[in-house]
């Protein structure tokens, strides 16, 4: 099969040792981004199998319906950046594992760096430090502070552990069947949401981004933060009503914040508010880019991709495809 792998910026993937699943088939790597649909369809005019890392280029209607030799999207995790249904009306199988039980690790670790990078001001104090200054400001310790956790998923509940670690404590606001997990592992649930958000001193956003999660975190949500409080968000911008965390910034509740996540990324817009506020620390969606994740998401990704080729797909989300697959591709 001609396979395309889109957005792999530093050509990391043709280095991983699950690479060599493709054997056998046509790749084609490219390693800059790219969302123009003219341009698109022009580099992926010859491509049946096209391999996304994670949401970085959104596949839409009007690029699905100008390629006509596409066969297959493999990816993995949530797809709001892919129109399924156009995909299912085209014939395009969209293979996505949902990884049950696996957190990313890799997200949880940088999650917990960026807490304490930004309660202990550490970019902050590096950049005095190379500016020719020293010390330009004291940060907060941990211990004893109160980590809120917003989404009791599989990264959430990593996240809770390492603050327990910390020897914080955990409050914890989610779904109902999400708070009996809770409390099973031995954390604290919130009486109310607006309890939570009044009594963390750290909250730490993690939540897929469905329409029932978008904009779920709102100006008066953080208006009830602490004046000394941080908020993380290594999940996604949209969790968060637009505006509102800057605006929030600015009127000093929360104190801090440590973000990962963008409305619109790549983010190259050097004066965006939230690069040019010296309380924040922000990283350009990293969360879940290092070489032992992307070795188990490819391998997932690669994975599907022969299972298709040997007639017999595998994670597929849009089932009603595999009934109209020859209507809506040779029909």
């Amino acid at each position: 099969m001609n396979v395309s792998i889109l957005d792999d910026y530093f050509d990391t993937v043709r280095t991983l040792p699950c690479f060599g699943k493709l054997a056998g088939h046509a790749v084609t790597v490219w390693n800059d981004h790219v969302q123009d649909v003219d341009a698109l369809s022009a580099r992926l005019r010859d491509t049946q199998a096209l391999v996304l890392i994670r949401e970085r280029t959104k596949i839409r209607t009007p690029l699905l319906e100008r390629l006509p030799k596409l066969k297959l999207i493999s990816q993995r995790s949530v797809y709001p950046h892919i129109d399924v249904d156009t995909c299912t009306r085209l014939g395009v199988i969209v293979s996505s594992s949902q990884h049950p039980g696996t957190p990313s690790y890799a997200t949880a670790e940088l999650t917990w760096g960026l807490v304490i990078a930004a309660m202990r001001q550490i970019p902050q104090q590096m950049a005095s430090l190379k500016a020719g200054h020293w010390q330009n400001g004291v940060g907060a310790t941990l211990r004893g502070k109160t980590l809120g956790i917003y989404g009791y998923g599989r990264i959430g509940s990593v996240v809770a552990g390492y603050g327990r670690g910390f020897g914080m404590k955990v409050l914890v606001w989610a779904r109902e069947p999400a708070r009996a997990q809770v409390r099973a592992d031995g954390f604290a649930t919130a009486a109310s949401k607006a309890e939570f958000f009044e009594q963390c001193d750290v909250i730490s956003l993690h939540m897929r981004l469905v329409e029932a999660t978008r904009h779920i975190v709102t100006a008066q949500d953080l208006g009830r933060m602490k004046p000394t409080a941080l908020l993380v968000n290594t999940s996604r911008a949209p969790l968060i009503e637009p505006d509102a965390l800057v605006n929030a910034l600015r009127s000093g509740r929360p104190k801090m914040a440590a973000i990962d996540v963008f409305e619109d990324e790549p983010m190259r817009d050097t004066k965006h508010p939230l690069l040019n506020m010296p309380n924040v620390v922000v990283t350009p969606h990293i969360g879940y880019v290092s070489r032992d994740e992307y070795e188990i998401q490819f391998a997932d990704i690669f994975d599907q991709i022969n299972a298709y080729a040997a007639g017999a797909p595998i994670n597929v989300v849009n089932p009603d495809v595999l009934a109209n697959l020859p209507a809506a591709r040779h029909g």
